[in-house]
């Protein structure tokens, strides 16, 4: 969700200010990769329906757009800071690191970092003569190469969110920007493409706020700040009891999805599910993850995708996190539902009935079922129990509903009724709900203590809408075979 609604906050801003949605694959760390996870991220966005203008998969004037198709570009950005004394080489092997966080570690100190204070003490072009660090790079050492964070430097920056922030330095390790493998890391990959890209603005996870002042000082270095996008810090997506981040182990404990579609893992065949899967509308989706952490001002809440557009402002974000509430989500969808037409909905149900084992040969009636059911539904696959009788007759009814105040009066009247159904000349709900009152007087019953059975006997349970809509949807023959067929379980009972 957290990544949907970053990409969504960057499309509605670009969308208002007529600028482009651009997505970027930043998949330098190649030891994270996921088959499959690129398309669903396209996927993930076509559903939501914030397409991105540019893509690997769109192209563009400004591509690759995959970092990883990138690569060479990077290293001549990294040399140019060594030459300039803003970076170094750096030869440690993975246990010189290890031994330098156990040896330094003090109460104070608890986990040291390659930093100013240690980086004397470590193997890189800093500590060694130019004639040791010209030898290792000929001989094709493996290497990374570092920032030289500065030691008493104030760092700022006017984030779109949080206003102005700063940062001291001295506190900040020396990132590394080029791996031994030649990919670079997220920070200098995101300087040097933001640049070259001409991105404008770019609204992320204030995950990434520490990582602001690195890239502050690799914009100032190699192209000027003046040249750096906006930025704009987004609040996290809270538990539902704002303790801590919202995660995918959250959403299993507790039963809600997290993803926004279902997504299975290639390595462990483990599905998540996903909120589409679960029967929730785009719509709704999007609309509920605008106001997980932004409003307008008003007490608006339902808002169409072209209304979030012309309303979206940066300033209305919330500085603080954004509890997620899967009971506000649900009302979301349940809202979109009701507004939805039976056209827009009619396949999204129709395909939900028939994964149910529930055919829908007639397109006509569906689409009277969907709009006569839909107030009644949250999520799509409530359609299942609200619609499936339409199309196929229960073979049991709820028989322990009926029972305890069942008599023989009331068989009485169902046998009438079935002959007074039988010579109805129109099937309309008034004419249908006008015989059944008359013939309850007749017999002197409450229509109240019949109105029950008749429903459970056209529907098998307690549940439904109208039980006369019910039976002129079902039509006459449809539903005196019902009626005929619950009083004989009845009778059975």
């Amino acid at each position: 969700m957290g990544g949907v609604r970053t990409a969504l906050y960057n499309y509605l801003f670009a969308r208002q200010q007529g600028g482009d949605f651009i997505l970027r694959i930043e998949d330098t760390d190649q030891t994270r990769f996921v088959p499959g996870a690129e398309a669903y991220i396209l996927d993930t966005l076509r559903w939501c329906g914030i397409e991105p203008d540019e893509s690997p998969f769109h192209g563009g004037l400004y591509g690759p757009y995959r970092q990883s198709e990138r690569k060479e570009m990077y290293r001549a950005y990294a040399e140019q800071l060594v030459r300039e004394d803003k970076a170094y080489y750096a030869f440690d092997i993975p246990e010189e690191l290890e031994t330098m966080r156990q040896k330094y570690k003090t109460p104070e100190n608890p986990s040291p970092q390659y930093d100013h204070r240690l980086r004397m003490e470590m193997n890189n072009s800093l500590s060694m003569t130019l004639e040791e660090t010209e030898r290792l790079l000929e001989d094709a050492v493996p290497h990374v190469i570092r920032i030289k964070m500065p030691e008493h430097e104030t760092v700022s920056f006017t984030d779109m969110i949080r206003g102005e922030v700063s940062f001291h330095t001295g506190t900040i390790d020396d990132k590394v920007l080029l791996k031994a493998d030649g990919m670079p890391t997220y920070h200098l990959a995101v300087v040097v493409d933001d640049y070259l890209m001409k991105i404008t603005h770019a609204f992320r996870g204030e995950e990434w706020l520490p990582s602001a002042p690195v890239h502050i000082l690799l914009w100032r270095y190699l192209f000027g700040e003046e040249h750096m996008p906006q930025w704009a810090h987004l609040p996290l997506i809270l538990k539902p009891d704002g303790n801590g981040k919202l995660s995918k182990r959250d959403g299993e404990r507790l039963g809600f999805p997290v993803f926004a579609m279902d997504w299975k893992d290639p390595n462990t065949n483990e599905l998540t599910r996903g909120f589409k899967e679960r029967g929730f509308l785009p719509e709704a989706f999007v609309n509920m993850l605008a106001m997980l952490g932004w409003n307008d001002g008003s007490e608006q809440e339902i808002f169409s995708l072209e209304e979030l557009i012309k309303r979206f402002s940066i300033d209305r974000v919330h500085k603080g996190g954004a509890k997620f509430d899967y009971e506000k989500a649900k009302w979301f969808n349940h809202e979109w539902i009701r507004k939805t037409s039976a056209d827009v909905l009619e396949p999204l149900v129709k395909k939900t009935l028939e994964q149910d084992g529930i055919p829908t040969p007639d397109d006509k009636l569906l689409l009277k079922v969907i709009e006569l059911v839909k107030e009644r539904c949250t999520l799509l696959a409530d359609f299942t129990q609200q619609a499936a009788f339409f199309f196929k007759r229960p073979s049991h009814i709820d028989r322990d509903a009926l029972l305890p105040k069942w008599n023989e009066q009331k068989n009485q009247f169902f046998a009438e009724l079935v002959r007074t159904y039988e010579l109805t000349p129109l099937w309309h709900h008034d004419d249908l709900e006008k015989g059944f009152k008359e013939i309850a007087a007749a017999h002197t019953i409450k229509p109240g203590d019949v109105l029950l059975p008749l429903r459970v006997m056209l529907v098998g349970g307690k549940f439904g809408p109208g039980v006369f809509d019910i039976a002129a949807l079902l039509g006459r023959e449809e539903t005196i075979r019902r009626i005929e067929q619950g009083l004989l379980q009845i009778k059975q009972g």
